[in-house]
């Protein structure tokens, strides 16, 4: 087991975070961290290290622990600090299938209802994870793009699903993304996000059940396992 101030330095999406809203900031920056992989299994964090990265206390960095604890992304270990939870990949694929039996019915059905004056909103969402994808920015981009569908879903009404997809997409890894970064094909995939946009602006909800699917689809894919060389 390493830990976070003896593993062998490499770049990092943790950065300085503004200091409003601590508490939700540094809890959606570590949970994409552990989705993207920048924090991972078999590695011990200490809220003291953390919080240099952070450019904050140690407490918000502690309190954001205990969100990603309930929500079953990391451990903690007494007196030490914490530990990202491995997912094995019958849970990942266990995940994916949930999702597809969930998100797309329920995204289109959320589309259907969505006010005219929203669009504007959404592109802009949609760009922040193009912006990010441009910077190789893995915890932006993750965190863009979980707020870009939960922001759409919200519109079906339904908190207990919209919590539910929260809570799945969270558990979700995707570890191939630093492939795309390093292959230069992460911006492609955050285009897709603008392409969703074209299809409810056409009001194509038949084709955007199918490109919902293939979407998620991804997570099990080259978002998963990267591309090869």
């Amino acid at each position: 087991m390493t830990t976070d101030a003896t593993r062998p330095a490499r770049a990092s999406a943790i950065g300085v975070i503004k200091r409003e809203n601590l508490r939700t900031t540094v809890t959606n920056a570590l949970r994409a961290a552990v989705i993207s992989g920048e924090m991972e299994p078999d590695v011990l964090y200490s809220a003291p290290t953390l919080s240099q990265q952070f450019g904050v206390s140690a407490t918000p960095v502690r309190e954001a622990m205990l969100d990603l604890m309930s929500e079953g992304l990391v451990t903690s270990v007494p007196n030490k600090g914490y530990m990202v939870l491995p997912v094995s990949d019958r849970d990942l694929d266990e995940i994916t299938d949930i999702r597809l039996m969930t998100e797309p019915p329920a995204t289109v059905a959320a589309a259907r209802r969505l006010p005219g004056d929203i669009m504007p909103e959404l592109r802009e969402r949609a760009e922040k994870i193009v912006t990010a994808a441009q910077s190789s920015d893995l915890i932006g981009y993750v965190d863009a793009d979980r707020e870009f569908h939960l922001r759409i879903l919200e519109f079906y009404g339904n908190t207990r699903l919209l919590k539910l997809v929260s809570d799945l997409r969270a558990q979700t890894r995707l570890y191939g993304l630093k492939s795309l970064v390093e292959h230069g094909t992460l911006v492609d995939s955050a285009r897709q996000h603008h392409a969703l946009l074209d299809l409810i602006e056409a009001q194509d909800f038949d084709a955007l059940d199918p490109a919902l699917r293939a979407h998620i689809g991804m997570t099990r894919g080259i978002w998963a396992k990267g591309v090869d060389d």
